[in-house]
């Protein structure tokens, strides 16, 4: 009876050990097809989220590292979260420069930050008129403030379609996409490391509005 007993126990603890390490490697199973084609086309993505609020671990990680920071953002609110700690309390010097572009709030009625608020109060009703262009400014007031102490940190205001954000480092690419029913928050996200040619193109999106910009005040 015991040696029965025994036998019961030992199949359903191997059958729990196997179901926890399916969990466990799941996760990287599924990432190996996606490395495998990434470094096959040379696209040099590592990570594809669903939402862009799963990013933060990784993106704090990759920004306490980084030599230099470049963001592109749709609003900021990420920039003032825990996440950016690493770069706004970086003091040893290991940060080269910051670059931030962030919607121009100042246009008003028909611009590209006005567009993308119509759009949001659709499907959000919190989005009251000049809602988001108050966080905006929020935002970029907090990247002032923290500029005054700061040499190395750009900031400047854009006016292109509100499409993206982009975190870039000299390593790696945070590329979300966003949905026009959906908080960006809640929209996916690719993590590309350089060299590659996802990288290059999130490069590239920062760029072109970088040199289709308004330095701030």
């Amino acid at each position: 009876m015991d040696e029965i007993l025994l036998g019961v126990v030992s199949s359903i603890l191997a059958s729990a050990l196997a179901v926890a390490g399916s969990w466990v490697f799941s996760t990287h199973i599924r990432r190996w097809p996606l490395a495998l084609l990434s470094r096959l086309t040379g696209l040099g993505i590592r990570r594809v989220l669903p939402h862009q609020h799963m990013a933060a671990p990784h993106l704090a990680a990759d920004l306490a590292r980084a030599r230099w920071v470049r963001v592109l953002a749709g609003r900021g609110n990420e920039l003032t979260r825990d996440g950016f700690a690493p770069v706004w309390d970086a003091a040893d010097g290991r940060l080269e420069s910051i670059q931030v572009l962030l919607p121009d709030a100042d246009l008003g009625p028909g611009s590209w930050l006005s567009r993308r608020e119509a759009e949001m109060s659709r499907v959000d009703p919190g989005f009251s008129p000049g809602l988001l262009s108050q966080q905006v400014r929020i935002n970029a007031a907090y990247i002032r403030q923290v500029a005054r102490c700061r040499e190395n940190i750009s900031l400047r205001f854009y006016d292109l379609p509100n499409l993206h954000r982009v975190i870039l480092t000299d390593d790696v690419a945070y590329l979300t996409m966003y949905r026009q029913d959906e908080h960006g928050r809640r929209s996916p996200c690719l993590i590309a490391h350089r060299p590659g040619l996802m990288y290059d193109y999130a490069h590239l999106l920062f760029s072109t509005a970088w040199n289709h910009s308004r330095p701030a005040e």
